[in-house]
């Protein structure tokens, strides 16, 4: 049989880097070559201006500089073959473009010919459909092209089987959220079934902004097999060895790896995130504020994780509130953890504020006003500190939390970078035990004591919200799968709980708008994939559609400091 070896090139890549992209492939398709002996090597969709470009895509320098590096790879790389993406103009209309490349010639070029246009997508806002397949001879082999979501739908495969292709190279920028390789499994096997074609999936690698990509390249064999099956989160050349006759194709000898329990999934993807945001924008290190609770030593983990402890500085900003175990615990896994620590008590910021307000406050009774300006003067003193030493902020909360408005504008909502903006409370307490596997990390006190924000005497979440354990089944009924009211009360949970924290999301989006971007691992984030209007009367017409109606005085909450 004849033999053809293929490099999978999961790299981690730049959007706008177009010359450090391009370099990247020069160096990665030599090693291929000399190293691993390929004679193929794949490289992600949209290789040199990484994915997403978004708006890049509308100055025409990008695609300038994208022609320019392309033409710089082909003079630069002989004795390997190439597929790399990037954007082409063609007939005036722009594609998201993969070109094959052998000695320093373009034999082909591929236009994507289905757009994604949901969740985080919106490619139909730059890039025309392609209409037909590509299909080139490699050594006597006709393989077919494909980019992404070329693969989600069945008639991009069918076309290349009827252009005569018998091997399915498909170039990715997929990315990750909870169970997301059991998708592209099952998705890959119905083209294999529906077309008769093995597929070689190359995905790429890295954070960009709020996406994270976690590689987990594959390929299968015709009757769906798993035949490599790359790590996640790891940069990489992977290779596969391909054999063929005129009536056969097999595969063989790709790294097959262990697939990851789903918390070291959804962990490893809140450190791939944090390390590339604060890494790719130039920051020295991260801050954030070590409360003595879990969100926060989860955030403090997943930054050490991601940046050393050398690069993290944890601050204790105690009040009256502030229990002793609280500042015990915070210190304990700064030092178990070795990152800088200090503690800034801030009663006597609290006090000028409140002496400065003496006038407008008097004579009215406390409430929510005098907590936030605790979590305010908390977030002014991380912001200086931030200024000050070149490191991100990273804020501490979580899904739930932000799903309801249980934070604070301008105080512990106060950052650029949100890790745990997309993880569920109880997901949290998953990770920190998860965390506390592989080594010392979160003090179990912290795991087990009731959160409470600790801005007034003996406060607990669960004063101000449903359990967390409900209150985590419904918003992933709401915001992640569009139940309705009815449907999220007939799966058994109490109408008012529902009507409530329904009404609390709808009301909180003007601060989500105001949050920092976080890691996205699950289908529905808010951000990129969810985007309500601040001003609506939708929570009014639920109230008239439903036996309970949506109450109209409902108040958003605010605090800080969660847990």
């Amino acid at each position: 049989m004849n033999s053809l070896k293929i490099a999978l090139a999961q790299i981690n890549l730049l959007v706008g880097d177009v010359e450090g992209n391009a370099e990247r492939v020069v160096v990665t398709a030599r090693e291929a070559r000399d190293r691993h002996g390929a004679d193929l090597v794949l490289f992600p969709e949209l290789t040199l201006t990484g994915y997403p470009p978004e708006d890049l895509l509308l100055r025409g320098t990008l695609l300038q500089r994208a022609q320019a590096a392309l033409d710089h790879i082909a003079r630069e790389v002989s004795g390997i073959d190439l597929v790399v993406g990037l954007p082409l103009r063609e007939s005036g209309r722009l594609h998201n473009s993969a070109v094959y490349l052998r000695e320093g010639k373009v034999l082909a070029r591929y236009h994507k010919q289905v757009l994604p246009n949901y969740s985080v997508f919106d490619e139909k806002r730059y890039f025309h459909p392609g209409k037909a397949p590509c299909v080139v001879d490699v050594k006597g082999l006709p393989v077919a092209l494909a980019l992404c979501e070329d693969v989600w739908v069945s008639e991009p495969a069918r076309r290349s089987r009827s252009a005569g292709a018998r091997l399915l190279l498909s170039l990715n920028a997929s990315p990750f959220h909870l169970s997301k390789h059991e998708e592209r499994l099952k998705v890959l096997r119905d083209r294999i079934y529906e077309s008769g074609l093995p597929v070689v999936y190359l995905n790429a690698v890295g954070g960009q902004d709020e996406l994270v990509f976690d590689g987990h390249s594959l390929a299968l064999d015709r009757g769906g097999a798993l035949q490599l099956n790359a790590p996640s989160w790891q940069e990489g050349i992977y290779t596969l060895e391909v054999h063929f006759d005129r009536r056969d194709i097999s595969l063989s000898g790709g790294l097959m790896t262990p697939i990851p329990a789903p918390e070291a999934q959804l962990y490893q993807a809140l450190v791939m995130g944090v390390r590339d945001y604060v890494n790719k924008n130039g920051f020295k290190g991260a801050l954030l504020g070590l409360s003595g609770g879990i969100d926060s030593a989860l955030t403090l983990c997943v930054a050490v994780d991601a940046l050393g402890p050398e690069r993290v500085e944890a601050v204790m900003m105690p009040y009256h509130y502030t229990a002793d175990m609280s500042r015990t615990d915070a210190a304990a896994q700064a030092r178990t953890l070795g990152v800088a620590y200090r503690e800034i008590p801030i009663a006597p910021m609290v006090e000028a504020f409140m002496a400065g307000l003496a006038d407008v406050l008097a004579g009215l009774p406390a409430d929510t006003t005098e907590e936030n300006i605790q979590a305010r003067c908390r977030g002014t003193l991380l912001m200086a500190i931030s200024n000050k030493t070149g490191r991100m902020l990273l804020t501490t909360g979580n899904k739930s939390e932000m799903a309801v408005g249980y934070a604070t504008l301008y105080g512990d909502m106060a950052g650029g970078f949100a890790p745990l903006k997309d993880v569920s409370k109880c997901w949290v307490y998953r990770l920190a035990r998860y965390r506390n596997t592989l080594g010392p990390g979160i003090p179990e006190r912290v795991i087990e004591r009731p959160p409470s924000a600790e801005l007034a005497p003996d406060q607990c979440d669960q004063d101000s919200l449903p359990p967390y354990e409900i209150l985590d089944c419904i918003l992933e009924r709401f915001v992640e799968q569009d139940q309705s009211f009815t449907d999220i009360v007939s799966a058994g949970f109490e109408p008012a709980t529902v009507e409530r924290v329904m009404a609390l999301v709808l009301r909180s989006e003007y601060k989500r708008r105001q949050a920092p971007p976080g890691v996205r691992v699950t289908r529905r984030a808010f951000g990129k994939d969810r985007r309500y209007p601040i001003t609506s009367g939708y929570g009014r017409l639920l109230g008239r559609q439903h036996p309970v109606a949506l109450s109209s005085n409902l108040q958003v909450v605010e605090k800080n400091e969660k847990d």
